[in-house]
C-alpha cells in the first residue's frame, strides 16, 4: 500500500511537471500530428487491430504519458475491475476447490510505469537488460483495484494462478518478494518460465501452461492480463479481460 502511495504522488508530481512544460499534451508535438491521431492509435493496439508493434510512435510519447499519469488510465482499469464484479456474481461456485482464475504479473497485478518513463514510455526499444535489472529490485507498486479483486476472489473460493513470461530463474526469488511486499499473498501457484518453454513465444507458452491447469482438473473461470498474448490460444477461460498497455507489446 506505501509503495502505492509514493507511485501516486510521483505520477501527480510528474504530471504537473509534463502539463508545465508544454502548452497542452493533447497537442502535436511537431504540428503535423493532431491530438487525435494518438487517441486512434491507442484505441487500435487496444483492440489489437495493430500487432506486432515494436515502440510507441515518437510523436505520442507525451499522449502516454499523460494517458497513464493523469488518470485515465487509473479509471479505465477501475471500471475493468467492476466488470469483472459484475461476472463475478453471476457466478455459482460448486466448492470443490477447483474453480480457477488466471492472473498476467507485469502490469496487471504491479505496474512497471517507474521503468518505462525512463524508456519515454514505450518510444524507446525493448531493453532485457535493462528490465531485468529492474525486476531485481523487487519495487513495481501494485495496481490498487486488481489487488483489491485479487484478494476478494481469494475470499470468495477461487484458487488465483499467476502466471508470467518471467524467467524463474534470473527473476523467481524477486518476483516473489516483490508480490509478496505489495500484498498479493495466498495465491494458488506463481508460474513462470523454465528453460523448456524459454523459446516459446507468450501466446503458446500461456496457451501450454492454461492447458496443463485444466488436464488438473481445473474450471479456468476468468483470465486477466494487459497483453492479447496473455488471453489468445486455447484453454483461454470462460471469461478474459483485458487491462490497457499503451507501452509495449508482448507477441
Amino acid at each position: 500500500m506505501e509503495g502505492y502511495k509514493r507511485l501516486k504522488l510521483l505520477l501527480i508530481f510528474l504530471t504537473i511537471s509534463s502539463v508545465a512544460t508544454s502548452a497542452s499534451p493533447w497537442l502535436p508535438m511537431d504540428g503535423n500530428y493532431p491530438g487525435s491521431y494518438c487517441l486512434s492509435w491507442r484505441l487500435a493496439i487496444e483492440t489489437n487491430n495493430v500487432r506486432a508493434w515494436r515502440t510507441v510512435p515518437i510523436q505520442c510519447m507525451r499522449y502516454v504519458e499523460v494517458y497513464m499519469l493523469a488518470g485515465q488510465y487509473d479509471r479505465d482499469v477501475q471500471l475493468i475491475v467492476e466488470q469483472i464484479r459484475v461476472y463475478l456474481n453471476e457466478i455459482v461456485l460448486p466448492g470443490d476447490g477447483m474453480d480457477a482464475w488466471i492472473f498476467d504479473v507485469d502490469d496487471t497485478c504491479f505496474s512497471n510505469v517507474f521503468y518505462y518513463r525512463l524508456k519515454r514510455y514505450g518510444c524507446d526499444p525493448y531493453d532485457p537488460t535493462g528490465f531485468r535489472a529492474w525486476a531485481m529490485k523487487g519495487e513495481s507498486p501494485a495496481i490498487q483495484p486488481v489487488l483489491e479483486l485479487f484478494n476478494e476472489l481469494i475470499e470468495t473460493g477461487f484458487k488465483v494462478i499467476l502466471v508470467t513470461g518471467r524467467d524463474e530463474e534470473t527473476l523467481g526469488r524477486a518476483t516473489q518478494e516483490n508480490l509478496h511486499n505489495q500484498g498479493f499473498t495466498g495465491y494458488e501457484r506463481l508460474i513462470m518460465r523454465t528453460p523448456e518453454n524459454k523459446k516459446h513465444s507468450a501466446t503458446i507458452y500461456k496457451t501450454t501452461i492454461r492447458k496443463q491447469v485444466m488436464e488438473e482438473g481445473y474450471r479456468i473461470w476468468g483470465n486477466v492480463g494487459d497483453q492479447w498474448s496473455d488471453l489468445q490460444g486455447e484453454y483461454s477461460g470462460n471469461r478474459t479481460f483485458k487491462l490497457p498497455n499503451p507501452m509495449y507489446f508482448v507477441p
